[in-house]
């Protein structure tokens, strides 16, 4: 069985003993029915990675004891910010969970004019706070010792009013200019991505006029949930680590 992998907010140091919450612990003793002796490996999301120890474990609290630091990086040089119009049901949740494998840096959730999903207040508080943990649960998964961070959802032209650094694209599908046309200079590059139904004519020239270079995948149409992981894998491909 491969060492389990968790992901905690606490300081990681060598030598020093933590406690877990009982989701870990559940996880732990429940799930994986681990004892104590047994080895987990723990990362919180600011780089580097750790082996911990299980001193004590119960259904409620778990104690590890930090033996070993590792310094596995693998994380792209190539910073990529996903800028994607939120969607409905499970879509954004798929698009988050599978730019975090693919390597994005940050992701602004947007509000456009095609945006169906209406959320405020708490209501968008909990949904940020669930999509960040989607993105950790991701990291677990896929490696990844840094987690991307979640922006506060904003409106389009908030999105753009903010001066993002490096190569700016926004997708639509009806220009004819290809990704692979564009020069990367600085390995940063944001992402624009509308909603279903995309970005209106109005958003696409209101992109432009904010510096962002409209290009298109391919012949097809792709989804909201396809296009973003689609242009990502070619962006890594291209300029980032993936070959």
């Amino acid at each position: 069985m491969r060492t389990p992998r968790l992901y905690t907010q606490q300081t990681l140091e060598v030598g020093s003993m933590i406690s877990m919450d009982k989701d870990a612990a559940r996880y732990l003793s429940s799930v994986l029915r681990m004892s104590s002796g047994q080895m987990i490996n723990l990362f919180n999301g600011k780089g580097g990675e750790y082996v911990g120890e299980v001193d004590s474990l119960s259904k409620n609290q778990v104690t590890v004891t930090i033996k070993e630091s590792l310094s596995n990086d693998r994380e792209s040089s190539l910073k990529i910010h996903l800028v994607i119009g939120i969607s409905r049901g499970e879509r954004m949740d798929w698009v988050i969970q599978k730019a975090t494998e693919l390597g994005v840096h940050t992701i602004t959730p947007i509000f456009t004019e095609r945006t169906e999903v209406k959320l405020a207040g708490s209501r968008l508080e909990k949904r940020l706070v669930h999509w960040q943990q989607v993105s950790i649960s991701s990291c677990e998964q896929c490696l990844r010792n840094v987690v991307p961070t979640i922006n506060s959802a904003v409106s389009l032209q908030q999105c753009l009013d903010t001066k993002d650094e490096g190569l700016k694209i926004v997708l639509h599908h009806r220009t004819e200019k290809p990704l692979t046309e564009l020069q990367n200079t600085n390995n940063h590059v944001t992402i624009l991505v509308g909603p279903e139904g995309g970005l209106s004519d109005d958003e696409i020239t209101l992109a432009e006029s904010s510096g962002y270079s409209a290009i298109k995948l391919g012949p097809r149409v792709l989804r909201t949930e396809t296009a973003p992981l689609a242009a990502i894998s070619i962006l890594q491909s291209l300029w980032g680590d993936m070959g």
